[in-house]
């Protein structure tokens, strides 16, 4: 069996903002080198979904792990990105589909605000 990770965002038309999701990607494959993994734009820039999956698939992913990038589970997350990915799916029965909950309220989300805060007061403007 031959997992993937696809990280999936909004996507935006600021390349600044994109680049943000590439990152994380990299960090995460440097931790994962067993994986494959990837990352896709929901909307607005590339890779899309379909062509990150597409990637998986012809890297020899027989399951994907779906992770949306998004705080809350609203339609993006719980609708949107796994509607795409099963769309991008058809055609490959032999793979194995499975979605992460968005990131939500988690005690290291909680600690990446706080220090973020922090920050922001012992800055100077």
């Amino acid at each position: 069996m031959r997992r993937a990770v696809l990280l999936v965002d909004h996507g935006s038309r600021r390349n600044e903002a994109n680049v943000v999701l590439e990152e994380l990607a990299a960090r995460l494959r440097a931790r994962l080198p067993d994986r494959i993994v990837a990352f896709a734009h929901m909307d607005l820039a590339e890779p899309t979904v379909a062509q990150a999956i597409a990637a998986c698939v012809a890297e020899g992913a027989t399951e994907i792990v779906v992770h949306p990038y998004f705080l809350t589970p609203g339609s993006h997350s719980t609708v949107d990105i796994p509607r795409l990915a099963q769309a991008a799916l058809v055609g490959h029965p032999q793979v194995t589909l499975r979605m992460t909950p968005s990131l939500g309220v988690h005690e290291k989300i909680v600690e990446v605000v706080l220090e973020r805060v922090l920050e922001a007061e012992t800055t100077h403007p």
